[in-house]
């Protein structure tokens, strides 16, 4: 049975749970930070994901991610990346006494350390939202119980010159497919969210070493 992720029960415990790290990587310096947006949506508690642009450069280009980017020398530290970054994205002011607190950080093939940053942005309805056209093509919102569906989960396996490097998760059967750090930041979150439900068939995601 899916938990009331969205209680004040819920919140205190996921902040509980994140405090020691949230204390220590507020206090660090990252590359980036992304804001992992837990809402509701008709009643419903979902994630909020965007589709970044097509016309962007980079190889992130049209891919599922959170609203995020690169930390800016004037940020005070990675919440405050992460939430003037989802402004700037979706115009979504979000309080940041509505941040319950930074997931595990998670590391690209760059080696670019990006920092999760979790927050309660309650009722919202994704079609209202005005996404900034430049960064942003879509916003779409997947219930909880979706991503906690075993046939909604599946993994990729990479490798590199014929030899197996490592495995990331994804998630399927929803109008994008979910892959790449978005899908390991995702596979945090419902491991905070739903500890009980959410049973990865692996372990967890083995990401790059590096």
């Amino acid at each position: 049975m899916l938990p009331d992720c969205l209680s004040a029960e819920g919140e205190q415990r996921c902040r509980r749970l994140l405090a020691g790290a949230t204390a220590r990587l507020r206090a660090r310096p990252a590359a980036a930070a992304v804001l992992v947006p837990l809402c509701s949506v008709r009643g419903v508690p979902a994630l909020l994901y965007t589709l970044r642009s097509s016309r962007l450069a980079g190889r992130h280009k049209g891919d599922v991610s959170f609203p995020g980017g690169k930390c800016d020398p004037a940020d005070r530290d990675v919440v405050h990346t992460a939430l003037r970054e989802t402004q700037e994205e979706l115009g979504l002011a979000v309080p940041e006494e509505q941040v319950w607190g930074v997931l595990r950080p998670v590391h690209d093939r760059e080696k670019v350390t990006v920092v999760p940053v979790l927050a309660g942005v309650g009722p919202l309805d994704p079609q209202r939202l005005r996404p900034n056209p430049e960064e942003v093509d879509e916003v779409f919102a997947l219930p909880l119980a979706h991503l906690l569906q075993e046939q909604n989960q599946g993994y990729t396996h990479f490798c590199r010159g014929g030899h197996f490097q490592y495995t990331l998760p994804v998630f399927l059967h929803g109008p994008h497919r979910v892959w790449g750090l978005t899908a390991v930041i995702t596979e945090f979150t419902l491991k905070l969210l739903a500890p009980g439900v959410y049973q990865p068939r692996l372990a967890g995601p083995e990401l790059p070493r590096g």
